[in-house]
């Protein structure tokens, strides 16, 4: 009895335990369903549909591959929205990320009067220190503030050449900002005048290689007129400027214009600061409307006062009714002052002053003065201006000339100076100035000149022709011009050598005079001067000889005052011969000084020399050994 109730009390508590454990079973099946259904859910409402959800117990397991971490930290943290984030077990992968694409490479330079400072991002490859110690080798250079950063990534194509290029212009921008890309330069840059501005553009044209892009943004100011004067006349030759100044482009199109209506052909008008009032354009177009109305004369505009002076023999009343529509017309701040000179006896010739300058630079004085004071004046004036040895004088003193003959005279031998061949005639009513000068804005200074000189109401006239080869900037030579001018005098002369030295013998000193005053005019070259030597000595003493007779040349040039930044000498010992170096002349001809223009879009070799002068040094005889090595 007692053992049937222990038995009954074993089972009642087995089956209680089995009921517990399936009853724990089902509940820990339904937590793992509705967990892993509905972090799987929220998984999928996000567009994580890669998540894989799996849940075991209490835990939630997300694997798959995620395609940024940002996306896999995105999932964990929906998945712990949905269940304790403690229960979240990360088996994510995160997709392998492209290799970073290589940064773009460029440089700033920014120079100006405190300084240069350059930054950027340079490729490692690119020598820093290099860059940095050109920077500091310019003309006038106060330091350098160095902010350029490197990268460890492979030189784009065409950032050495665009650097180098960048390198290589700095020299001649004072005043500019560099922007240096792959295959790409831009300059922006500001100049003293419109002349040096068509000079920089020039040169750095040149010198840009053919697989980069130059961007050019030069700046020049507009000029100062002062005076601010416009001088128009109509002769029977046709109407003309002998001066044209305006303070816009917009004012400068309505003076041409209403010049052009009145018969000139190809006006010019010159646009500049120093404008007296904006109603300047007003005042100049109906001046020259009123000119062409009397059919001749001429009519001056300096600042607010405005002359007008007909033809001789213009009616009267036509006169008095122009002058009294112009003076109607024009703006409130200008003076009118008219004038109708009465008609001369042709055969009663006027005291004058004449002078004529060469196109070689001589200059003759005759004519009459009023005392010896002014004709030592004039010329000593003279000689000052055009020098001493180009002046003759064959002036006479006469008495009744007007009182302000000296300030004529000299203001019209100071006008002369700005041509570079004319003629000046001063009479007692006019003063004429003629010539040919290469400053396209010669008319407007000359006239401004002579206002400001003569005073209001003077009569001159300027009358200028422009011509472009006598022009500093657009008669430059051209590269290809130098070289041939250099061929032709190395070929007449020849740079040689004292024996066995690298001294230039004088009678080669000539030569390089020549050669100097060329290089002067040609402005800054990419010139290559290279020595070489015959066949004979050893090869390391030929080198050496070569390169340092190549230095001197240049010191020789240095020496002439030539700019020889852009110049580079290089000796090339015994290579490429000439001619054979089995017979003196050849060994004579071997010896040699060479010119060559380094061409940007070409690979210079030194057999391509362009430049060239066949100079054969004076050394020793061939006939002894010891003494021919050493020369050479």
């Amino acid at each position: 009895m007692r053992l049937s109730s222990l038995l009954t009390i074993f089972l009642t508590f087995a089956a209680a335990a089995v009921v517990a454990l399936v009853a724990a079973n089902f509940s820990v099946s339904l937590i793992e369903d509705s967990s892993e259904i509905g972090v799987r859910d929220a998984l999928d409402e996000k567009g994580m549909t890669w998540a894989e959800v799996e849940a075991n117990g209490l835990q939630v397991s997300l694997s798959g591959t995620a395609p940024t971490e940002a996306v896999r930290f995105s999932a964990l943290t929906t998945a712990g929205s949905v269940v304790d984030a403690a229960r979240v077990i990360d088996d994510m992968a995160v997709a392998a990320q492209e290799a970073l694409a290589p940064p773009k490479f460029s440089a700033e330079i920014l120079r100006n009067d405190s300084g240069l400072s350059v930054i950027g991002l340079i490729p490692t490859s690119t020598d820093k220190d290099y860059v940095i110690a050109r920077f500091n080798s310019l003309e006038g250079s106060t330091g350098v503030t160095d902010l350029l950063e490197t990268a460890d990534y492979p030189a784009p194509e065409g950032w050495d050449s665009a650097l180098d290029f960048a390198l290589s212009s700095m020299s001649s921008l004072p005043r500019a900002k560099v922007s240096v890309q792959p295959n790409r330069v831009a300059i922006t840059a500001i100049t003293d005048s419109p002349q040096e501005k068509a000079r920089l553009e020039q040169n750095l044209r040149r010198m840009v290689p053919s697989q980069v892009t130059l961007v050019l943004d030069i700046a020049a100011p507009r000029p100062v007129i002062t005076p601010f004067t416009t001088r128009f006349q109509i002769t029977e030759d046709g109407a003309s400027f002998d001066a044209c100044s305006a303070d816009t482009d917009t004012a400068a199109e309505r003076i041409i214009t209403a010049a052009k209506a009145a018969g000139a052909q190809t006006p010019r008008c010159t646009v500049g600061l120093g404008v007296p009032t904006p109603k300047w354009a007003d005042a100049v177009t109906a001046s020259i409307n009123a000119l062409a109305k009397l059919g001749e004369g001429s009519v001056t505009i300096v600042d607010a006062d405005i002359t007008l002076l007909a033809s001789a023999g213009t009616s009267q009343s036509d006169f008095d009714n122009v002058v009294g529509e112009l003076e109607n017309a024009l703006p409130g701040v200008f003076a009118l002052q008219a004038k109708l000179p009465q008609a001369q006896d042709p055969n009663a010739g006027p005291p004058e002053f004449n002078a004529t300058l060469s196109p070689e630079g001589q200059v003759q004085l005759r004519g009459r003065v009023n005392d010896d004071a002014l004709r030592e004046l004039t010329t000593s004036f003279a000689k000052a201006r055009f020098g001493s040895d180009n002046v003759y004088t064959a002036t006479r003193v006469v008495e009744g000339l007007p009182a302000d003959w000296t300030t004529r005279v000299l203001a019209g031998l100071e006008g002369l100076g700005k041509l570079s061949n004319g003629s000046l005639t001063v009479t007692p009513d006019n003063i004429v100035l003629t010539g040919n000068t290469g400053n396209p804005d010669a008319s407007t200074e000359l006239a401004s000149l002579m206002a400001g000189k003569l005073g209001e109401g003077s009569q001159f006239d300027v009358n200028v022709t422009y011509q472009k080869q006598l022009d500093p900037v657009l008669g430059l030579p051209t590269p290809s011009e130098c070289e041939a001018e250099i061929g032709a005098i190395v070929a007449a002369g020849k740079i040689n050598f004292e024996p066995g030295s690298a001294t230039i013998d004088a009678s080669a000193l000539g030569t390089m005079d020549d050669i100097a005053t060329i290089l002067k005019r040609c402005g800054k070259l990419p010139l290559e001067i290279q020595g070489y030597t015959d066949s004979q000595g050893r090869e390391e003493m030929n080198l050496a000889l070569s390169q340092s007779r190549a230095e001197s040349v240049l010191n020789e040039l240095r020496a002439r005052r030539v700019v020889t930044g852009t110049f580079k000498a290089v000796g090339y010992g015994e290579e490429n011969p000439v001619a054979s170096n089995d017979s003196e002349a050849g060994r004579e001809a071997n010896r040699r000084i060479e010119f060559r223009l380094i061409r940007p879009d070409t690979v210079a070799t030194p057999d391509e020399t362009t430049l060239e002068n066949a100079s054969q040094s004076s050394d020793t005889a061939p006939n002894t050994p010891t003494e021919e090595s050493a020369n050479e």
